[in-house]
């Protein structure tokens, strides 16, 4: 049993290896910088996410102890790392596309910018 615990271990930890080596390959060669966050993004959650389950299979296992330090980072690399991208994606679309392009919002703001007071048209219900 021990050896099948390690050989589980030991490929999470591969896995983990290699989504970070392709994560860190990817934001050099993808061209864009929409498409740049991507790579990282995914090479985090599972990347790091294959990381963490090994360790938390190898402390329960050879520590007969359980942590919430991992369950911690985990919450905070999934939680942190796509509305980083989604913010690095919005903030690119802000600075490369011209105002005169961008689709009438409806109100005296920005486009993409939450307006809690604004009262949009009324949907139109298939059929109308």
């Amino acid at each position: 049993m021990d050896m099948a615990l390690e050989i589980l271990i030991s490929a999470l930890l591969v896995i983990a290896g290699t989504f970070g080596l392709i994560g860190s390959f990817g934001l050099l060669r993808l061209r864009d910088a929409v498409q740049r966050p991507h790579a990282p993004t995914k090479a985090t959650t599972v990347g790091v996410g294959a990381a963490l389950i090994a360790s938390v299979i190898d402390l329960y296992h050879y520590q007969d102890t359980l942590t919430w330090q991992e369950l911690l980072v985990a919450a905070f690399l999934f939680i942190t790392a796509p509305i980083t991208a989604l913010f690095l994606g919005k903030i690119h679309m802000h600075q490369s596309i011209p105002r005169e392009k961008l689709p009438d919002t409806g109100t005296k703001r920005d486009w993409a910018t939450f307006d809690p007071t604004f009262k949009g048209p009324e949907p139109k219900l298939p059929g109308d």
